[in-house]
Formats: C-alpha cells, sequence, structure tokens
C-alpha cells in the first residue's frame, strides 16, 4: 500500500477517514441537540462551542454530560483513544471562550473545572454507576479520563 502522507500517524491517533466520519457525524448529532433530540444511547448530549488552540476557529462538538447539581455539568474526556480528545485541549487552552447548548436552555456561557482528587473520585463513581460502559472504556485505555465540571458564567 502506497502513503502519500509525509508524515507518518502517531499510533493512537485517528486517521483521515476516522476524523471524517467523526466530523460528519458530530454535525448530524449537533443539528439533532438542535432540534430537541438530546439523547444517545440512554445520555443526554449537549453541544460543547471551544475555540481551538492553534487555529483559532470555534469548534463544536455534541457531547454526553452528566448532571452535577441543579446548574452545573460534567463532561468526560473519553473518545476512546490514547491522547485527551482535542475539544478538551480547546478547552483548556481557552477557558473563557467555552459555551454550551442545551435545548431547553439555548446557549450558556461556562466556566470550565478539570476535577481531581477525591471531587474527580465522587463524580466518576456517579458516572460509573449512571453509565457503567465508562467503567470498561476506562480499563481500555493507557490513559485517565478527565472529568470537566462546567458551570455558568456569571
Amino acid at each position: 500500500m502506497n502513503n502519500t502522507s509525509t508524515q507518518e500517524r502517531q499510533p493512537g491517533t485517528p486517521g483521515a477517514l476516522s476524523r471524517w466520519f467523526q466530523r460528519t457525524v458530530n454535525g448530524r448529532t449537533t443539528r439533532k441537540i438542535r432540534r430537541g433530540r438530546a439523547t444517545m444511547m440512554g445520555m443526554d448530549l449537549l453541544v460543547l462551542t471551544t475555540v481551538g488552540r492553534r487555529s483559532g476557529l470555534t469548534r463544536e462538538n455534541p457531547l454526553a454530560w452528566f448532571a452535577d447539581g441543579p446548574d452545573a455539568w460534567v463532561l468526560i474526556a473519553s473518545g476512546g483513544g490514547s491522547q485527551n480528545p482535542g475539544w478538551y485541549a480547546n478547552l483548556l487552552a481557552n477557558p473563557a471562550a467555552a459555551t454550551i447548548e442545551l435545548p431547553d436552555r439555548g446557549v450558556v456561557p461556562v466556566t470550565p473545572e478539570p476535577l481531581t482528587g477525591a471531587s474527580y473520585e465522587a463524580v466518576w463513581a456517579s458516572i460509573i454507576q449512571a453509565q457503567p460502559r465508562f467503567a470498561k472504556y476506562q480499563q481500555k485505555s493507557a490513559r485517565k479520563y478527565p472529568l470537566v465540571r462546567l458551570t455558568p458564567r456569571a
């Protein structure tokens, strides 16, 4: 097989077909969320908007979320690969630009807080109780999945 690329793909990173597929599915899922269909595989979905850390372009990602009180949402940076997903790096690089979009609330500017220590463990326990599949995904990964709490920006 001829590889015309001048740069080798790193193990655990998606190839061109995988990136195309993800962009296509993300676009369709985002449109469904905006039309009020905000669940997939038994999980609630939102649209996270960030600014690309290198490109400076707006990036939208449909993501599963877990409630953390009445006005907080927790995201899990799983993605299945050996590296954290791009949205996670973008969120940390440009936290002031982050917004979420929910069918019942519209666009909400948010402040991200990566969870650590006891907060991480407590939230992780509630996530795997609600969605045991994440424990299985985590066992297959060499990295610890980051959790991020999002709260409305004042």
